[in-house]
């Protein structure tokens, strides 16, 4: 992207809209997905425990593949949900980290204070949980899996509790849980990468510069993009560092400013608009019409400018990812066992305590803990948010469905360690959703009509 966008600052009315507007997009957008997401995980646990659980694994285990020569691969259709369609759900986690950072709630260190506390306290204490209770080196492979919080749901939680819900505690669960992801892209990165192929990650290395320089360039038709984020894609997936690592990166470099700040909209249309005038004979009318035409093409296009990449995309992906990828996911991972000799395994098994009492237990503590401190050393709680809803938020943060069943994929290859963790996840999902509810709907009163 041209330097020349980043030279002036937003002013203060259009930092508000650009934050405000957005989140309540995501909002809504997150609460119905949440309900998908909750239908995709019933229909997998019921599918599996019916007498057709042999086809939803002949399903998810089919094999699809391409070859181009040069590359080819041939996976389960489990890996292409896994790797390939949820590096789009990590894109658009990169985009809404890029917007908080650039003109949300993590844009200055006063206000990521609180969220950045909250969601540090919110990682470390749960896995300090999981250590303490679970035993055997290959079930404490999975240490990362309570570190996480499922945006969907909790956002789905809130709505539920309706207009009681203050604006403020909104923006600190979403900025709190981006925090989170963040943790969990950087864990992801690190820990769960096996063997580094430096040659495969050179490539990744050029691709990504070179989305960076036609960033600078000014060049933002997004088709060609997608093709360079393919061929970074099957980079990574060379590299040993997970495919959806590129995704965020390439959501992170995604440009957020517009060639032209749209309350400037009008003024640069007007002159086009002018040329939308009516003639009398037959001959002006088609040459009138043809003008229309461009006039009107030409309006699209400044229109078109005064929206950013970011924006553009962010509000082209959002309902594709909630309302598809993610539940298909949870259709893909959430099929789980639930037979009476294997629950009685699962509950006797540390590493299904350790996920529960972390996401249970560890996420309130730690949560509530880290937003303490940052108040003690004289950060302030969002406007009209007060102790009982912030513990009551640090519950929903115990929502760790989405990505703990990612990284529960990642950790495990052994079945019954991944039904242990997935049973733990589950279960820890749904006490803390319903703790979380009762408690926001106790300790917060019904807005006045």
């Amino acid at each position: 992207m041209a330097a020349a966008l980043d030279s002036s600052p937003l002013p203060p009315g259009v930092r508000r809209i650009r934050l405000v507007r957005p989140v309540q997009r995501f909002i809504r957008t997150e609460a119905a997905g949440g309900i998908l997401l909750l239908v995709g995980a019933i229909i997998a646990l019921i599918w599996v425990n019916s007498p057709f659980s042999h086809e939803y694994h002949e399903l998810f285990e089919y094999h699809l593949g391409f070859d181009v020569g040069f590359y080819s691969v041939d996976e389960p259709l489990h890996f292409w949900i896994n790797d390939a369609a949820m590096v789009i759900f990590f894109f658009l986690v990169g985009m809404e980290i890029k917007r908080e950072m650039v003109v949300g709630e993590l844009a200055s260190a006063r206000r990521m204070v609180v969220p950045a506390a909250a969601a540090l306290g919110g990682m470390v204490v749960p896995v300090a949980i999981f250590f303490a209770l679970v035993s055997g080196s290959d079930a404490r492979d999975g240490w990362a899996i309570p570190m996480a919080t499922d945006i969907a749901f909790a956002v789905g939680v809130l709505v539920l509790v309706g207009s009681r819900i203050p604006t403020g505690l909104k923006v600190l669960l979403l900025a709190m849980a981006i925090v989170d992801d963040l943790g969990a892209i950087a864990v992801i990165a690190i820990f769960y990468t096996d063997t580094i192929d430096l040659n495969a990650l050179g490539i990744v290395a050029g691709l990504l510069g070179l989305v960076y320089a036609l960033n600078r360039a000014g060049m933002w038709y997004v088709p060609i993009y997608f093709i360079i984020g393919g061929f970074a894609w099957m980079a990574m997936l060379q590299s040993g560092v997970h495919t959806t690592i590129v995704g965020v990166l390439l959501g992170l470099m995604t440009p957020w400013r517009s060639w032209h700040r749209p309350e400037d909209f009008p003024a640069i249309a007007e002159s086009v608009l002018n040329r939308l005038r009516p003639h009398t004979d037959e001959t002006g009318a088609e040459l009138a019409r043809e003008e229309r035409i461009e006039a009107l093409l030409e309006v699209a296009e400044v229109g078109r400018n005064a929206v950013s990449p970011l924006d553009r995309l962010e509000h082209a992906l959002q309902q594709p990812v909630a309302f598809v990828i993610v539940p298909i996911f949870a259709l893909a991972n959430a099929g789980v066992e639930l037979s009476p000799n294997i629950l009685g395994d699962v509950f006797s098994s540390s590493l299904t305590w350790g996920v529960t009492l972390g996401l249970v237990l560890g996420k309130p503590i730690g949560v509530t803990l880290g937003v303490w401190i940052a108040v003690r050393a004289g950060a302030r709680l969002p406007l009209g948010v007060d102790w009982g809803q912030v513990i009551g938020m640090s519950f929903l943060g115990g929502i760790g469905f989405t990505v703990s069943l990612f990284v529960t994929e990642l950790s495990f290859e052994s079945e019954a360690l991944l039904t242990d963790a997935k049973v733990g996840i589950l279960l820890a999902s749904t006490i803390a959703g319903v703790v979380g509810y009762l408690l926001l709907r106790a300790v917060t009163r019904p807005a006045r009509s």
